[in-house]
């Protein structure tokens, strides 16, 4: 969805700008045109290059905890490096469709919107990771660039839309972000110049967006024509399947067919999911490759009414062949008996006009007609069995098969929004904001579904926690560890051998394992970052090319 530009918020003065760890001191180099930092950032830090410890890396003291309106930041730190693979906590709930609740209130009592500036203050402030955040979109723990170059865009409470927004460190976006309090931000592409500076731009063509992570968009709207369980913006276990089986059909593409290793699905909060590609090679594409490969995994088209929505050539390219065993076992269970769209007599004649002989089609209608309320599974029986009696003398077996595996595909296949994967532009939102309609967290689903395949399967979108939960959760860790006098007794953890740390907020809720799971998914992307630095370093690429600075171009 585009948005028309607004004038960007003019920034607070930042003389008080405290200096997060995760964010080093910038040299004038590093800053790539961004705007001016306070002189006690403006130190000689040195380039980290190929020799980060990234087993340590979140493991370093945070001020993600930072209390609003206060001048000290608590002592925090992330958490010792977990599996991703483990679930996170969450509370079990039926599959038929769950409401989508609309208000309630941080300590648990009911009235106060999900978008209440007092509520999004403290997810901000206690809770969102911002630390990680920074890592991942900078593609290293030290600022450049790839950071301050980039684009950020605020949806402030009054619908305000406040886009071009760029923070040379990850601690001026999160002071930004406690001081606007956003009801959630979405997060743009690495442009050659500051977003902030480019009206000052003697050339509008100096201005271009450079870089941004390869995305893609799943929405189970979609899928209205084909799922009887739900439609709009409700969902349910059933008809999450679809973007379960989505999410295994890309990814398999992306990694098999495209060689992408760095890619996380994101929960959007409400009825879909999203694909972030991290690697270098992805966040580097024009959009003329994006188009190309969005046309690669696109198969369904044209609207929802009437007509044929899969047309593929034969033989099948071998992607559609793995895509086909993929979702052969869903079709008999998601399609067939969950959500049985033959059972009506409109979706029995969806069926009938997508079978390529009449006689055979005139023979299953009347069979139907005398069998009213037949299910969709023996009505996809019927097929075979009336076609092997011989009712049509005009039968073509081969084209009756190939006319199954498009019905099969055009109920299981991806429905992708191709648009939102063309363009560099494009705005997505970001991780871990919240979702104003239900409350619920952007959580990541997980870091590497041919890995870890159970995390896609057993992602259950109605468990996962809003913000008022999560932050009564943390309200009643701090009142279980509480003594008579008030004093906390517990909330610290071992780290290491012999340090001690406290406990940062997240890790007292239901928003643990998800964190842990995005720390885990971003380690992996700097880890390729360091050794990609490396590598081009040692073939003697850098400032002066790929030939090395003695180097001769022919």
């Amino acid at each position: 969805m585009s948005h028309s530009e607004s004038p960007p918020v003019s920034s607070p003065p930042r003389d008080n700008d405290i200096s997060l760890p995760d964010a080093p001191p910038l040299t004038g180099e590093e800053e790539g045109g961004s705007q001016s930092t306070p002189t006690n950032e403006q130190t000689n830090g040195t380039s980290t290059g190929s020799n980060i410890n990234l087993d340590n890396l979140f493991d370093a003291d945070s001020s993600d905890e930072e209390a609003l309106n206060s001048s000290a930041a608590f002592a925090t730190s992330s958490p010792p490096e977990s599996s991703s693979s483990q679930n996170p906590p969450s509370s079990s709930l039926p599959t038929a469709t769950a409401p989508l609740p609309g208000t309630t209130s941080a300590g648990g009592g009911a009235g106060a919107k999900y978008t209440d500036p007092q509520i999004m203050s403290q997810f901000y402030t206690r809770l969102f990771p911002f630390r990680t955040l920074f890592h991942w979109l900078n593609h290293s723990p030290k600022p450049s660039p790839s950071f301050s170059n980039r684009e950020f865009a605020f949806t402030l409470s009054n619908d305000a839309y406040l886009r071009y927004q760029s923070y040379p460190t990850a601690d001026l976006l999160r002071k930004d972000i406690l001081r606007l309090i956003p009801s959630r931000f979405e997060i743009g592409p690495v442009y050659t110049a500051n977003p902030r500076d480019r009206k000052t731009l003697r050339k509008s063509t100096a201005f271009r967006p450079l870089a941004k992570e390869v995305v893609f968009d799943i929405d189970l709207t979609d899928y209205d024509d084909i799922r009887t369980c739900c439609d709009k913006a409700n969902i349910c276990l059933k008809c999450w399947s679809f973007v379960t089986m989505s999410i295994k059909v890309v990814d398999a593409a992306l990694r098999e067919d495209f060689g992408f290793e760095h890619i996380m699905w994101v929960y959007s909060g409400r009825r879909g999911a999203h694909a972030w590609i991290s690697d270098k090679v992805a966040r580097e594409m024009d959009d003329e490759m994006r188009k190309a490969l969005a046309g690669y995994l696109e198969v369904i088209k044209g609207g929802a009414q009437g007509g044929k929505r899969v047309n593929v050539k034969r033989p099948l390219h071998p992607h559609l062949v793995r895509s086909l065993a993929l979702l052969r076992p869903y079709f008999q269970t998601v399609i067939l008996e969950d959500q049985d769209p033959f059972e009506s007599e409109k979706g029995a004649e969806r069926l009938l006009s997508l079978l390529p002989d009449p006689a055979l089609v005139a023979a299953l209608r009347k069979k139907w007609d005398a069998a009213p309320g037949r299910s969709s599974n023996r009505k996809w029986a019927d097929i075979d069995a009336l076609a092997a009696t011989g009712v049509s003398k005009t039968l073509d077996t081969k084209k009756l098969q190939e006319a199954k595996q498009d019905i099969l595909l055009e109920y299981t296949y991806p429905r992708l929004d191709v648009e939102v994967s063309k363009k560099r532009i494009h705005l997505l939102k970001s991780p871990f904001v919240v979702h104003p309609g239900t409350g619920r967290v952007c959580v990541p689903i997980t870091g590497n579904a041919s890995t870890n395949p159970k995390e896609v399967e057993s992602f259950d979108p109605l468990s996962v926690p809003t913000v008022t939960e999560l932050l009564a959760q943390v309200d009643a860790y701090k009142s279980a560890t509480s003594g008579a006098d008030g004093d906390i007794m517990d909330g610290f953890v071992a780290d290491g051998l012999s340090k001690v740390r406290k406990l940062l907020d997240w890790e007292k809720t239901d928003l643990k394992g998800y964190v842990e799971r995005f720390d885990a998914f971003v380690k992996e992307v700097l880890r390729a970052e360091a050794r990609g630095k490396r590598e081009r370093e040692e073939d003697g690429e850098g400032v002066h090319g790929v030939n090395g600075p003695d180097g001769m171009e022919f």
